[in-house]
C-alpha cells in the first residue's frame, strides 16, 4: 500500500511541473521582422571566425543536398540549421573550403571539472553547441538551440533526473494544433523555483535560439513526422544523446513513459545567448 501511495505522489508530481518547451515555429519562410533569421551571417558564433566562409543567399530552386552534395550534413551543422529552415530569401554561412568543416566543433576535446564523471553534458549557449564527455574526454558533439530572448535556458550545473523518449509539451501544440508539441527523447535536467521543468530534446534547429528555455537537437525523424519534412530523415543527434546519457545500457529497459532517475548524468550549461551583429562578419579566406 505505501508503495502505490508513493507512486501516486510522485505520479501527481509530474503532472503539475510544466514544462517550457520550444516556442511554436511557423512556417519558414523570409521574415521582414526577423532580419537574423534571414541572414544567419549576422548571428555571431565565436567559432566560426576560425572558419573562412562567404554568405550565400538561397534561391527557390535551392535546397543543401544541391549546394553541397553528400557534405550537406556539415553545412547544416555549421549554421545550426535543419533542412526545413533553409528557405528561399535567406543567407546562410557557406565554407570556403568544405574540408575545414570535417572537424568543426567549438567544444574543446578536453573538460576539466568533467574528469571524475562517466557521463558529463556541457552546453555553450554561445556557440548554441552541446558536448559530451565522458571522464573528462569529449566523445562527440553537435548543434543545440537553448532558450531565446526573454527565456534564457538557466545557467549553472545540473544533475539530470528524469527521462522520457515519447514526452510531449504540456503547455503548447504543433502548427495545425492537432497534436501537443513533440519533445522525442526528452531528458529532465532542471525544475525552477517556478516549477518550470527544463528538458534536453528534439526539435527544430532555425540557426539561433528559439525555444522556451529547453535545449533542443536535431531529429529529422521527428519532423517527419509531424510535418512531413524532410523526405528522407537523416540526423537524429537527440536520440543517439538519449541512448549515450540515460539508455538501457545504464538505467535498463526503457518504459516509455516518464521515469525518474537516481545519479543522472552532470549538464553544465555556461555562457550566454549569440550576439546578433547589425551587419555579416565572416573569416577572411585563408591565403
Amino acid at each position: 500500500m505505501a508503495k502505490v501511495i508513493k507512486y501516486l505522489i510522485l505520479s501527481a508530481i509530474l503532472v503539475a511541473i510544466i514544462t517550457r518547451a520550444p516556442l511554436s515555429t511557423s512556417h519558414p519562410a523570409a521574415s521582414p521582422n526577423d532580419h537574423a533569421k534571414e541572414d544567419l551571417g549576422r548571428v555571431l558564433y565565436p567559432s566560426t571566425r576560425s572558419v573562412a566562409w562567404k554568405p550565400v543567399f538561397i534561391r527557390p530552386q535551392d535546397t543543401l543536398e544541391s549546394l553541397y552534395g553528400k557534405d550537406w550534413i556539415l553545412v547544416a551543422r555549421f549554421n545550426r540549421i535543419d533542412r526545413r529552415h533553409v528557405y528561399p530569401g535567406m543567407t546562410i554561412k557557406s565554407p570556403i573550403h568544405i574540408d575545414d568543416l570535417k572537424d568543426y566543433t567549438p567544444m574543446s576535446l578536453e573538460h576539466k571539472p568533467a574528469k571524475r564523471y562517466h557521463r558529463y553534458i556541457l552546453i555553450n549557449m554561445e556557440e548554441q553547441w552541446l558536448g559530451a564527455y565522458e571522464y573528462g574526454k569529449l566523445q562527440f558533439s553537435f548543434p543545440a538551440a537553448t532558450g531565446k530572448k526573454g527565456y534564457e535556458t538557466p545557467t549553472g550545473v545540473f544533475r539530470v533526473d528524469a527521462r522520457h523518449k515519447n514526452h510531449t509539451s504540456s503547455l503548447y501544440k504543433t502548427e495545425d494544433e492537432s497534436v501537443q508539441y513533440p519533445m522525442d527523447y526528452a531528458i529532465r535536467f532542471h525544475i525552477g523555483e517556478d516549477n518550470v521543468a527544463y528538458w534536453i530534446h528534439a526539435r527544430d534547429l532555425p540557426g539561433k535560439p528559439a525555444s522556451h528555455g529547453c535545449v533542443g537537437l536535431f531529429d529529422e525523424a521527428m519532423q517527419k513526422r509531424i510535418t512531413n519534412v524532410p523526405e528522407n530523415p537523416v540526423l537524429q543527434d537527440s536520440k543517439k544523446l538519449y541512448d549515450w546519457a540515460v539508455g538501457e545500457s545504464l538505467y535498463g529497459p526503457d518504459s516509455g513513459v516518464v521515469e525518474l532517475l537516481e545519479n543522472g548524468p552532470i549538464v553544465e550549461i555556461v555562457g550566454h545567448n549569440p550576439e546578433y551583429l547589425s551587419k555579416p562578419t565572416r573569416a577572411q579566406e585563408n591565403p
